[in-house]
């Protein structure tokens, strides 16, 4: 059974008077070491198949924070999709996560513009173009994003730093059907148009990650994504933690500000505790849980986030 780790919603402002929401966040924390596609319905094989030739990796040999990340690997010839949950056909969408790219190493993303139902293996559906970096291996820390199917030519380049986490933002907009894109809010470039061969536009279904060369080896972290654009401290609010971890009886929350609910879910998705502390840094009687792996959803406001919690 797949777990869904669908983390946040938050309602933000931005200077185009947009809202700018939180519709997802994926830190990575909340799964067990393997392949992902099994353990959250976000992220899917290119082939349909979870546990496929073509899964992707959690590990933790890197990581922007604080323990785990996903390694998109030439090894495993790992092709995912990052999901967009809802789907968005209009407006402007935004998606962000943090990337490491060791020296001599690559990496590449495109976006998908049409979904295609499961279980079926993925329809190639993209558009805005194929984003590389260090496509031929010797051109470290170079990236560019072209619209031919391969890296001969580059409609604009960038640069990126190697064996250090960087963030990518993308910015969407589905209306213009153009795109852009920062690293480390830097702008790699602006105005590339979604059109790519005879694709058209039916909804932003998320991004591709796929190990497009020999060299590929590209971790991901820190997931965020949205309508509008979103603010370096969209997310803030719900920065805690919780110990002890593992836990025997008490589990506490400490938190900035005050914790609305709490929900705990054992490892199959079944709601097993719920709280409304209503106050700042609360605890969480966990005392008549068995022992096991649980998962753990605070809410603070309209935002929420999730994490393993070992009793």
């Amino acid at each position: 059974m797949k777990k869904t780790y669908i983390l946040a919603f938050l309602a933000l402002g931005f200077a185009f008077n947009i809202n700018a929401q939180v519709e997802l966040t994926d830190d990575m924390e909340s799964y067990d070491l393997g392949n992902i596609s099994e353990q959250a319905d976000h992220w899917r094989t290119w082939s349909g198949v979870d546990n496929g030739p073509d899964d992707a990796e959690v590990v933790d040999n890197q990581a922007n924070s604080p323990s785990q990340s996903l390694l998109i690997n030439d090894n495993t010839l790992a092709d995912m999709v990052l999901l967009t949950p809802s789907q968005p056909t209009t407006g402007i969408y935004t998606i962000e996560w943090f990337s490491y790219i060791p020296a001599g190493r690559s990496g590449y993303f495109n976006m998908q513009a049409a979904l295609t139902p499961e279980p079926a293996p993925w329809t190639q559906a993209l558009m805005g173009g194929n984003v590389y970096f260090n496509c031929d291996g010797a051109s470290g820390g170079v990236g560019g994003v072209t619209g031919v199917i391969d890296c001969s030519i580059f409609d604009f380049t960038f640069t990126y730093t190697e064996n250090s986490w960087f963030k990518t933002t993308c910015i969407y907009d589905l209306d213009g059907q153009t795109w852009s894109m920062e690293i480390d809010g830097v702008v790699a470039f602006t105005g590339q148009p979604f059109a790519f061969g005879a694709q058209e536009f039916e909804q932003l279904a998320g991004l591709d990650f796929f190990s497009a060369s020999a060299t590929n080896e590209m971790y991901i972290d820190d997931v965020r994504m949205g309508p509008g654009v979103l603010g370096v401290n969209d997310f803030s609010e719900t920065v805690f933690s919780v110990y002890p971890n593992p836990v025997k009886n008490v589990l506490n929350i400490s938190s900035k500000a005050s914790v609305d609910t709490v929900t705990v879910y054992d490892i199959l998705g079944k709601v097993v505790l719920t709280a409304s502390p209503a106050m700042v840094s609360p605890s969480i009687d966990m005392s008549g849980l068995s022992s096991g792996t649980y998962l753990v959803t605070v809410k603070i406001g309209n935002a929420s986030k999730t994490v393993k919690v070992i009793k």
